[in-house]
């Protein structure tokens, strides 16, 4: 057994403790600035009025978001996890839970940890495939980003920027095709890169179609709960959504999210015209939703044992 293979095997690292320093710094600091400005009782006061039918579809929806998320998943990596649906799953939900939990982006490496503890996958690979299902995370929200302006501001130019948007899409799937030939460590690593990419434009569009219905569940979960403590323009709940989801590539974020969730949420919707007090309540609302669902989707994925196979284990030893 090679030294990289023993590595890939190996638990990932949680962070640095200078990691854990600035994400609790963060986290206090949101705790701190909201019992000195607006008070930790008036914030929580609306969830009182909440309707039990509207938390019960927001909940819904965002489940059905992370059942989306693993379809992604699992569409992506055949016909390597075929008939491991299960697995795939209960992956993308611990995943998604460290992601949302640890501090400065740590659990990202939880997906091509399981990815190779769990279903045999190389670590770098499964890291490099992560890379693509963000950059089409990403296209979509700059899509959905560029949609919502347009009603903000009817204007041709944005049914061109939507095209030309799209129009970047093909792309993603000829990447392979240009992978450099080269031995250097540039090229090597840039066709590791292209390597890990869509196999082909119908099976990048399979999984881009996967990636909106992901997003739409969750985009409409959180504006259920954001517009409650946020009675304004749709359009404007979206966009704060959508800001507040971005921090997800922000380099620093707190723990749990603390102090770069509401920050981002903050910078989305005050050039929106709403007060920086109203769009911190409202972040911090949603925020709150958002770890109970992780916690209470998270722990979900703790419950049933994975059993691995005997060839699976003796690839570890």
């Amino acid at each position: 057994m090679t030294e990289s293979t023993r590595s890939e095997g190996a638990r990932p690292r949680l962070g640095r403790p200078r990691d854990w320093l600035i994400g609790g710094l963060l986290l206090a600091g949101v705790v701190v600035g909201v019992a000195l400005t607006l008070g930790w009782g008036p914030l929580l006061a609306p969830w009182r009025t909440l309707s039990p039918l509207t938390l019960a579809l927001a909940l819904g929806l965002g489940a059905l978001s992370y059942l989306l998320r693993a379809v992604r998943v699992y569409e992506y990596f055949r016909p390597q996890l075929e008939g491991r649906f299960v697995r795939v799953l209960r992956l993308s939900v611990l995943h998604n839970a460290a992601n949302n939990l640890l501090p400065m982006r740590v659990g990202e490496m939880v997906f091509p940890w399981l990815m190779r503890r769990w279903l045999g996958h190389g670590f770098i690979d499964a890291a490099a495939s992560l890379i693509w299902i963000r950059a089409l995370d990403l296209h979509f929200l700059g899509l959905i980003g560029i949609f919502l302006l347009s009603i903000r501001q009817p204007h041709w130019v944005w049914l061109l920027a939507g095209l030309l948007w799209v129009g970047l899409l093909p792309l993603f799937g000829r990447i392979r095709a240009l992978a450099p030939a080269g031995a250097g460590r540039a090229a090597r690593a840039l066709r590791l890169m292209a390597n890990a990419g869509p196999v082909s434009t119908q099976r990048l569009l399979r999984v881009y179609g996967w990636t909106a219905l992901t997003w739409g569940a969750k985009l409409m979960a959180f504006a259920l709960v954001l517009r409650h403590f946020l009675p304004v323009d749709l359009w404007r709940v979206l966009l704060g959504v959508m800001g507040a989801e971005l921090s997800s590539v922000l380099p620093f974020h707190g723990i749990a999210g603390g102090g770069s969730y509401e920050l981002a949420a903050i910078a989305a919707l005050v050039p929106l015209g709403v007060g920086p007090e109203e769009a911190l309540a409202g972040a911090v609302n949603l925020h709150l939703f958002l770890l109970g669902l992780t916690l209470l989707l998270g722990l979900s994925g703790l419950l049933p044992p994975v059993r691995r196979s005997a060839s699976e284990k003796s690839e570890d030893r």
